[in-house]
């Protein structure tokens, strides 16, 4: 017999899919943005490159996710875009 699967019907903005989405468009859009970015950059030492890359990281996920959230709660209120 097969394991039942629980569903969920979130009341309001599902902050699940908010996270889930976050996370997926931060590596797809961050990686490649902190890629170029570094190109213009001297980054001789691991630790400078490491720290170039969590603070353009942060900035991206931060960004995106404010997004992704403005998105969701404009899906739940029914507003046009």
């Amino acid at each position: 017999m097969a394991p039942q699967r629980e569903r969920t019907d979130p009341d309001g903005i599902d902050y699940g899919w908010v996270m889930q989405v976050t996370f997926v468009a931060t590596v797809a859009v961050g990686a490649p943005l902190v890629a170029a970015l570094s190109l213009s950059r001297t980054l001789p030492t691991w630790s400078e490159r490491v720290a170039f890359a969590v603070r353009v990281g942060a900035l991206v996920w931060f960004l995106t996710a404010v997004c992704v959230y403005l998105c969701a709660r404009r899906r739940v209120t029914g507003q046009p875009p």
